[in-house]
């Protein structure tokens, strides 16, 4: 089942056009990658899921995308939006304030008051990010204190705690030590029975170890998607088949 469905859109900034004529269906509860040079649109368009480019002047997008069906761009409050569709961004960026904070930060700002409902959801959630037997003793001392691989997957946490649909990742393992990244790995592939998960990477090794399906961009086009293992053993394009054998990119 398509959980987000693009059609004809591209997206301009200003007089440059980043993205052109895209049409793509994500599944519902599987990892998507997006792979590609860098500059090529990857991030664009992971941010245009939760309506991130927003906030950037002069950017225009025509076409449809819409998250089960409804229009993401049409009447849906960008609040609700981004509830539903959660990011976590290449360098983790706790905010200032306690473990415990960070995690209570979304369900009290979507209304939840209550200390044994926090208390719970702060639990559950740094369970879910695997992080809990790590930080059970850490809960009030400050985030900005924890490793960098720590800190990103409290940013996981953060973004599961007001419980999305989807988990949008953009390069987020990219600044972290190798252990770091396999533990976040390992994590994506246990958050794809909940969570619909879509990741930006400049690592094809970890493109072809976690995702389901593989799109691969190359100046603002998407050349070709499919199941993983199809784009990476027998790709169709001969540009997607330049690029993962490392003959430019």
């Amino acid at each position: 089942m398509d959980k987000f469905q693009i059609q004809s859109m591209n997206l301009h900034y200003g007089k440059f056009h980043a993205l052109k004529n895209i049409n793509l269906n994500m599944q519902k509860n599987k990892i998507t990658a997006f792979i590609g040079p860098s500059g090529c649109g990857k991030s664009t368009l992971l941010k245009s899921l939760n309506r991130m480019n927003d906030l950037v002047e002069g950017c225009k997008i025509t076409g449809s995308l819409k998250l089960d069906g409804e229009d993401i761009y049409g009447n849906m409050d960008v609040n609700v939006l981004r509830k539903r569709v959660g990011m976590v961004f290449q360098k983790a960026n706790p905010f200032p304030m306690s473990v415990y904070d960070n995690i209570a930060f979304g369900p009290r700002t979507h209304g939840v008051k209550n200390k044994k409902q926090l208390d719970e959801i702060v639990e559950q959630t740094l369970k879910d990010a695997a992080i809990w037997d790590e930080l059970k003793d850490r809960l009030k001392k400050s985030a900005l204190g924890l490793s960098g691989g720590q800190q990103q997957r409290l940013c996981i946490a953060r973004a599961l705690a007001v419980k999305p649909e989807v988990l949008l990742m953009d390069e987020a393992t990219s600044a972290l030590d190798p252990i770091s990244t396999g533990k976040i790995e390992e994590l994506c592939m246990k958050l794809k029975n909940e969570y619909t998960i879509i990741m930006v990477t400049h690592n094809m090794q970890q493109a072809l170890r976690v995702s389901d399906y593989t799109a691969f961009f190359l100046l603002g086009e998407m050349i070709e998607y499919n199941d993983t293992d199809t784009i990476f053993s027998s790709p169709k394009e001969q540009k997607t088949e330049e690029y993962i054998t490392g003959r430019f990119g």
